[in-house]
């Protein structure tokens, strides 16, 4: 009996690209389509499942598998007993989203460090009137909601503040970088709202202000030094945390922000 030779079989059948032609696979780029162009901004809650179903005109399998799909990328996340939300605005996002769960509060505040002194120059060289001034208003609401009774109040002012500078610098792709970033550095910032610090360290509204004068001075070196001041203040925050009892945001405490699978955790508020 012959043996076939497979090794030297020569099959003409090239390999041609698969085309993702599944129902479910049409719904996840129609749902993608919607969150990448901020039809459904980061934080928005899509339609319930129904009304999904209705304007799809597709089964109810159908739109579950493709918001599983979307919601195991990183890109929405359920809540339970509100409805699911976007978490990402792309893939991209949802990526640094996943990492930024498996960091250190250290680790996050560090990559924070060199993007922001590089949207501190940018801005310096490039804010207008208007940008100035988006600053400032930013500047005074940090200001006030220091002292409001909830700490949420104050870290949406912050983080603000922070995107206000980043779009000072004028270049897309560095603020939509930082906005991935700072979706996951909320989390940080929060978990150390009731840290026991001096207001100072806590608050840091020198090293602030003088990061809008010098942005406004056009003054690239000294926008970049007010940015390490701040930074450091709050990397001698986290050092001496670390050594006071635990903090919100260790493990054994409720709470999953970046920093409980290393034992590290973050202080201050910048």
């Amino acid at each position: 009996m012959e043996v076939l030779n497979l090794e030297n079989l020569e099959v003409d059948m090239p390999l041609r690209a698969t085309e993702r032609s599944s129902l479910v696979g049409r719904v996840i780029d129609q749902l993608q389509t919607l969150i990448e162009s901020r039809e459904w901004p980061v934080g928005t809650k899509i339609p319930a499942e129904p009304v999904l179903v209705e304007l799809l005109g597709v089964g109810r399998n159908t739109v579950r598998e493709a918001v599983r799909a979307l919601v195991h990328s990183g890109m929405l996340e359920p809540r339970q007993g509100d409805g699911t939300y976007v978490r990402a605005a792309d893939d991209l996002g949802a990526a640094l989203l996943r990492r930024l769960r498996r960091a250190s509060h250290l680790e996050a505040l560090e990559v924070r460090a060199g993007l922001e002194r590089d949207a501190a120059r940018l801005a310096a060289e490039r804010r207008t009137p208007e940008d100035v001034a988006a600053l400032r208003a930013a500047l005074r609401r940090r200001d006030e909601t220091r002292q409001e009774p909830d700490p949420a109040e104050f870290v949406d002012a912050d983080v603000s503040f922070h995107h206000a500078v980043v779009a000072a610098a004028h270049n897309g792709m560095l603020t939509d970088l930082y906005s991935h970033l700072t979706d996951g550095l909320r989390a940080a910032i929060t978990s150390v709202a009731h840290a026991p610090l001096p207001d100072g360290p806590r608050f840091q509204l020198d090293s602030h202000a003088a990061l809008v004068d010098a942005i406004e001075a056009a003054d690239a070196d000294r926008a970049i030094r007010c940015v390490e001041q701040y930074i450091n203040e709050t990397i001698a925050s986290v050092r001496t945390l670390q050594d006071a009892d635990p903090l919100p945001g260790r493990p054994g405490n409720g709470d999953s922000g970046p920093g409980t699978g290393t034992g590290e955790n973050t202080g201050g508020r910048s």
